[in-house]
């Protein structure tokens, strides 16, 4: 499957280790003077790693790549000592990966390993108590799960202000992992870019409670890139549904030709509903490809 995972430049490495230190999850060792990736497995493209290295020769690329596996990385880990599982918790819990947590969580407690659990970085005080390591990647493609919010949000909102439902951060579909916990068994939504401008109840009638990934199928680049994260979405993070919304405009169809491709790659099936909106807001028609 394609999925974000770091990029070591060999020429700019100077095998200082600062970056084998920083990724808690056992990917990275030094070999032969230079930092190398051990497995796929144990990368789950976070990039904590990125901050620690003074040489910038760490990055991060989409390619071909084994899924991460959090009980791999676990059974890694765990000889390493509290300090190193706590590190590597409180990882996934900045990044909002709750899903991978949960499943370390699970194998502490299948393995009757225990750890002070007051360490970690669960709670949504500390959140807001700025109790949190600062990204160390691009800030705008950090990974924000917003669903356990969303609905006290909604109750605070008023008729005047309507709140949003979007459940997660980031929605363009080069920046979105489709291993991210959001997606799991999730109800997808994949947009046209002009879709929420032109539609009043875009976020009332057909965001709410789903997940979602924005493209234009005219303007971006890569688009063969869209294909594959559709399809590990459809495969990996085992979706349940997914509405593809795009605009009348001729152009736009090519985002359901993707969807389509994708489902045809695909071991697994899913419904794919495809709406298509007028440039005034209105559904034209709603069909199941």
């Amino acid at each position: 499957m394609k999925r974000t995972i770091i990029k070591i430049d060999e020429d700019l490495c100077n095998g200082c280790g600062l970056c084998v230190s920083g990724c808690h999850e056992g990917a990275l060792q030094i070999v032969d003077g230079k930092a190398r990736m051990i497995s796929d497995l144990f990368c789950d493209g976070l990039g904590a790693c990125i901050g620690e290295c003074p040489e910038g020769a760490i990055t991060l690329e989409e390619r071909e790549a084994e899924p991460y596996d959090e009980i791999a990385v676990m059974e890694r880990i765990a000889p390493k000592g509290e300090n190193t599982i706590i590190a590597h918790l409180n990882h996934l819990f900045e990044h909002n990966e709750l899903v991978y947590a949960n499943q370390g969580l699970n194998w502490l407690d299948k393995n009757i390993v225990n750890i002070d659990r007051s360490n970690l970085k669960i709670s949504k005080s500390n959140a807001m108590n700025n109790d949190i390591k600062p990204f160390s990647g691009c800030p705008g493609s950090m990974s924000h799960d917003f669903r356990e919010t969303i609905s006290e949000t909604n109750e605070q909102s008023t008729n005047a202000k309507q709140a949003s439902e979007l459940r997660q951060w980031p929605v363009q579909l080069h920046l979105v992992n489709p291993s991210a916990s959001f997606f799991k068994d999730a109800d997808v939504l994949l947009a046209a870019d002009c879709v929420a401008f032109a539609m009043g109840n875009f976020h009332q009638d057909y965001l709410k409670n789903k997940s979602l990934a924005i493209a234009c199928p005219k303007l971006d680049s890569n688009k063969e890139v869209y294909v594959e994260k559709l399809t590990a979405m459809i495969d990996d993070a085992k979706i349940n549904t997914l509405t593809v919304m795009i605009m009348e405009v001729p152009c736009c169809s090519g985002l359901a030709q993707m969807a389509q491709m994708a489902a045809q790659k695909a071991t697994r099936k899913v419904p794919i509903k495809l709406i298509n909106v007028a440039l005034k807001g209105s559904v034209i028609d709603e069909t199941w490809i």
